[in-house]
């Protein structure tokens, strides 16, 4: 029989080894998908790589696709961590969309340059805050479960920004567009800069630099000491006089902000325009496998949003290989199987797995 003791604390070699074991469980389960379809596992997990890694194209789309799951990564990093769960980044990052775009557009060229783009992020951060502000209140408030609330203001968003570009007249539809209607594109002078003649935009390094700072403030910070004392115990931080509510209020306002920030710079530097149809594509949900593969880890994130970046590429590369029908959803099976083993693989870090026989003298039934 298998018994279960507590680890007082996981070591760094756990740490590392159970995602990269969780890895590469779930890359032989892809492999066993596409065995079981009459694919060459090899051949295909080989042009996976190199389709996302080995060519200046390829490694340009892996981190503009990276971009925003390093914010929802660490949207959920800031919670989860803490025993909150924001399930809502998807919605977070569609309102700090919207309120980016609104934001561009009103600026017009009034400003240009780094004090546009800083305007019109704030703006992103200000809308996913405060989309998240509705459901923290309910949890501090009055205890209801901010994963339904979260989950369901998820749809709201989405649902509100194609209201706002396909069954309005509003600012930020634009009025040019009479084949198809598309959002108001936003000035030049709002929009991130981008790196020489690449496609990878400044949004990569504020999102580095986000997960520094975040790394910080949870290591070095008041807030930080709060967030752990509550994270571990609420009993035992009530006695040390922390506000609990508080403290949890701040934790899911900071994730929505950071959400938020996520469609800003999806706004500001890639779609150039509010596109709810290109925003609403789970970067919000696969931005909780970024946080659970990085461990919560804020600095892990970026290095573990490349990873799932480049394979959200790679699924869409493997359409275009000659002669081989491969499905796009095989990156979504491989995303999917990794946070079941990394969900299984947590119990590796909380308990000592041992197997033991039967007590000495026990009986066995007849």
């Amino acid at each position: 029989m298998l018994k279960f003791d507590r680890r007082a604390q996981a070591g760094p070699l756990l740490h590392i080894g159970v995602p990269l074991c969780s890895i590469a469980l779930a890359l032989s389960v892809g492999a066993t998908f596409l065995f079981a379809n009459g694919f060459d596992p090899i051949l295909i997990y080989g042009e996976m790589v190199s389709a996302s890694f080995a060519t200046r194209y390829g490694i340009e789309d892996s981190l503009v696709s990276a971009t925003p799951l390093i914010f929802t990564g660490l949207a959920a990093a800031v919670t989860f961590k803490f025993q909150l769960y924001n399930i809502g980044a998807e919605g977070q990052l569609v309102a700090g969309g919207m309120s980016a775009a609104a934001a561009a557009l009103f600026l017009g060229d009034a400003f240009a340059g780094p004090i546009a783009a800083a305007i019109v992020l704030a703006a992103g951060m200000a809308g996913g805050a405060a989309w998240m502000l509705v459901p923290a209140l309910a949890r501090v408030r009055l205890g209801t479960s901010e994963i339904i609330t979260t989950l369901l203001l998820n749809y709201v968003a989405i649902l509100l920004a194609r209201f706002l570009i396909f069954g309005s007249n509003g600012p930020l539809r634009d009025p040019t567009s009479t084949n198809f209607p598309q959002g108001t594109r936003i000035p030049l002078g709002s929009m991130l800069m981008e790196f020489g003649n690449t496609r990878i935009h400044a949004g990569f390094l504020i999102g580095c630099a986000m997960a520094v700072l975040v790394f910080a403030m949870m290591r070095w910070t008041r807030v930080g000491f709060r967030a752990r004392v509550v994270g571990d115990s609420p009993g035992a931080a009530r006695y040390a006089g922390i506000n609990v509510a508080a403290t949890a209020l701040v934790l899911l306002l900071i994730s929505g902000a950071l959400a938020g920030l996520a469609g800003a710079s999806e706004v500001a530097g890639r779609a150039h325009r509010l596109d709810p149809t290109g925003l609403a594509v789970g970067f919000g949900y696969t931005g909780i496998i970024v946080a659970a593969l990085a461990l919560y880890n804020p600095l892990a994130v970026v290095p573990v949003a490349i990873l799932l970046g480049g394979l959200a590429n790679a699924g869409a590369t493997l359409q275009s290989l000659p002669g081989i029908a491969v499905p796009s959803s095989i990156s979504v099976v491989l995303q999917g199987a990794i946070l079941i083993f990394l969900l299984a693989g947590e119990i590796f870090l909380l308990y000592r797995v041992r197997i033991v026989g039967p007590a000495p003298g026990a009986r066995t039934g007849e």
